[in-house]
Order: C-alpha cells, then sequence, then structure tokens
C-alpha cells in the first residue's frame, strides 16, 4: 500500500511539473516522426495480465519495397536517439503507473513473446508490477546479458524494500543525467531473448 500510494504521489506531482515538456516533446514527435506520437505495445505486467505500454514514438515508420519495417538503426533517427538519450520517451509511461499497470521501480516489463522462455527463477520477475525504472536499470540497463538483468530483477523482487525503491530513484536520475548505459554495444535496441536454461537444466528458446 506504502508503494502504490509513493507512485501516485510522485507521478501526480511529475505530471503536473512536466506536462509542458510532455506537450512540446509530443508535438515534436508528430513534427518530425509523424503519426501517431505514441508507442504502443502489448506488455506483460503482474501476474503475466497484459496491459499496453505506452512510449514517445523515437523510430519512423519506414518500410521496404515489400512494406516490411527496415531496421532499427535506419529507423531510429537522430531526435529519436535524443528522445532515448534524455529518457524523454518514457513519460508517457507516468500514464500506465497511475492507471496501476506499472510501478515507478520494478523489473522493467519486456515483450509478451518471452513469457514461455522464462525458467521457474526468472518467472519471479512478474509476481510484482513492472516499473519505469528498476534495479537492472541503475546496475547497467542495456550493457547487461540477458541472464544478469533476470538475476538482478529477480534479486529486486526478493528483496524489495520502500527504502531500495527510494535509492533506485535517485540512482536512476543520476543515470539519466550522466545518459548512461543507454544502447547495448553494437545495437541500438536490445538483442532479443531467445531463451534461457531452466532450473531442471533444459533450454528454453523459439
Amino acid at each position: 500500500m506504502l508503494k502504490r500510494l509513493l507512485d501516485i504521489v510522485l507521478v501526480c506531482a511529475a505530471l503536473l511539473l512536466l506536462w509542458p515538456v510532455m506537450l512540446f516533446t509530443a508535438v515534436l514527435v508528430r513534427i518530425l516522426l509523424g503519426g501517431p506520437v505514441f508507442f504502443r505495445q502489448p506488455r506483460p505486467g503482474r501476474n503475466d495480465r497484459v496491459f499496453n505500454m505506452i512510449k514517445f514514438r523515437s523510430m519512423t515508420n519506414k518500410t521496404d519495397a515489400n512494406g516490411q519495417l527496415l531496421p532499427d538503426e535506419v529507423r531510429l533517427t537522430s531526435f529519436g536517439s535524443f528522445l532515448r538519450r534524455s529518457s524523454l520517451d518514457e513519460l508517457p509511461g507516468l500514464l500506465n503507473v497511475l492507471r496501476g499497470d506499472m510501478s515507478l521501480v520494478g523489473p522493467r516489463p519486456l515483450l509478451v513473446e518471452y513469457l514461455p522462455l522464462y525458467n521457474a527463477e526468472q518467472k519471479c520477475r512478474h509476481n510484482v508490477r513492472p516499473g519505469i525504472t528498476g534495479w537492472a536499470q541503475v546496475n547497467g540497463r542495456n550493457n547487461l546479458s540477458w541472464e544478469d538483468k533476470f538475476a538482478l530483477d529477480v534479486w529486486y523482487v526478493k528483496n524489495r524494500s520502500f527504502a531500495l525503491d527510494i535509492k533506485i530513484l535517485f540512482l536512476t536520475i543520476l543515470k539519466v543525467l550522466q545518459r548512461a548505459d543507454i544502447e547495448q554495444d553494437g545495437h541500438v535496441t536490445m538483442s532479443k531473448f531467445t531463451g534461457s536454461t531452466s532450473a531442471t537444466g533444459e533450454k528454453h528458446d523459439q
């Protein structure tokens, strides 16, 4: 209850302070990247309940001759890269927190297609609301391997506390100011998760 109360108070305060920034960013996205302004994608939340996560778009919708989207590195413009480095693309996620889909702090919500690929230990990350930021984000973010990222997520779930959430929020502010760990080495986005060793030693993959 205290965590949810903290979410609501901080998000309401952030929206009051940042709405001009959000409005200005939305106008720039519409002008420089076109419509729609928002990127919406189904993501699994607590207890695997699927919701639509919302962010500002950071890529164009350019396609090839067959109508297939071009690679991420082609569609990511310098403006889109700025949105990611500054974390401005994450601001609409405050609405997900206000609705109760997400929390300010928790494991980042990943793709729905990853759900059957988790091993028994990794599934623990869905015992709590996903977060805009989390323990993995302040300890390497996209420069972590999937195994390390999931290990940090599970550690958070097992050790979460009010004090830890406050620490993560402060560390997140520092990371945003430093613009650290935004991109995985050699990639503009995180490489896809294709499976992990299960508790029984078997490999889950697509």
